[in-house]
């Protein structure tokens, strides 16, 4: 009896007792405080960069003063951001559908896989800015020179996305569907996409940086009366040799693609993957 105890009390002390729930203000700080470290090592580089006088401080001015221009036309960003992001919005709406609608006839055509497979990751290749000379004859400098560049840059990411997505559904969850009486479009539906959601995800994050990089390009080349953005300004400031005014221009671009990246697409693509079992949500917690 005494050894039959023994055992049991050492299978218990095998168990796996499962860690408290972190706080919400806990797992909050852990995501927060990486991006603060390299925030701060940024510009400590950047400050020691001015400090060994590689260029003069009107060319190179330092981090504090580029901060006291970003915050002392702090509105003027704003607004100029506004457009800017409904710009955005616009372009990478009429990718997402466009770049979806192709991968998904490519993914259920052969005939079309085999015509136009190769050129959309041939596209993808292409530079954003090599496509504004053609649209700015075919559609001049307008608003619609600017969205084309934006979804030729954004489209072939998104497709190439969901075509990788639907090529790396595991064959088995085919068969099982087939087994289980889903066939066509059905099968296409309760089974293929749900497993090609992830790949699909990291194609939309792809697309929207490549968007996003088409569109401050067009900015800076089609300038458009009357209208202030981010692309504008920034070749205002250029223009006029106010360097600090370039560099705070930089950094509003820069964070607002790390926000966008971290408060969408990376929530996004986090819950996909807890759904889906490729991250450990005990660890994650």
């Amino acid at each position: 009896m005494a050894t039959l105890e023994a055992e049991l009390a050492g299978l218990d002390a095998l168990e796996l007792s499962v860690p408290p729930r972190k706080s919400r203000a806990s797992r909050t700080w852990t995501t927060i405080w990486p991006k603060l470290g390299a925030i701060a090592i940024a510009l400590l580089l950047w400050q020691l960069i001015v400090w060994s006088g590689w260029k003069p401080t009107y060319l190179l001015p330092g981090p504090v003063a580029v901060f006291q221009t970003l915050f002392d036309h702090l509105g003027d960003y704003v607004s100029a951001a506004a457009v800017t992001l409904q710009r955005a919005a616009i372009g990478f709406a009429v990718a997402l559908v466009t770049g979806t609608l192709v991968g998904a006839l490519v993914t259920k055509s052969r005939i079309l896989r085999s015509a136009v497979g190769s050129m959309i990751t041939g596209l993808m290749t292409m530079p954003s800015i090599a496509w504004f000379p053609a649209a700015i004859i075919l559609f001049g400098l307008k608003e619609s020179a600017i969205l084309f560049v934006i979804v030729i840059g954004a489209a072939p990411s998104i497709a190439n996305g969901f075509i990788a997505g639907v090529d790396n559904t595991p064959p088995l969850l085919v068969r099982a569907a087939r087994m289980l009486g889903a066939k066509g479009f059905t099968a296409f539906r309760l089974v293929v996409l749900p497993a090609a959601l992830p790949t699909y995800i990291g194609g939309l994050k792809q697309g929207w940086a490549f968007a996003w990089r088409s569109l401050l390009a067009g900015e800076l080349l089609v300038l458009i009366a009357g209208k202030e953005s981010l692309g504008r300004d920034l070749d205002t400031a250029r223009q006029f040799g106010d360097y600090k005014a370039v560099y705070a221009t930089m950094i509003v671009i820069l964070v607002i693609g790390i926000l966008v990246d971290s408060l969408v697409f990376g929530q996004v693509e986090r819950r996909i993957r807890r759904r889906y079992g490729l991250v450990d949500a005990a660890a994650t917690d």
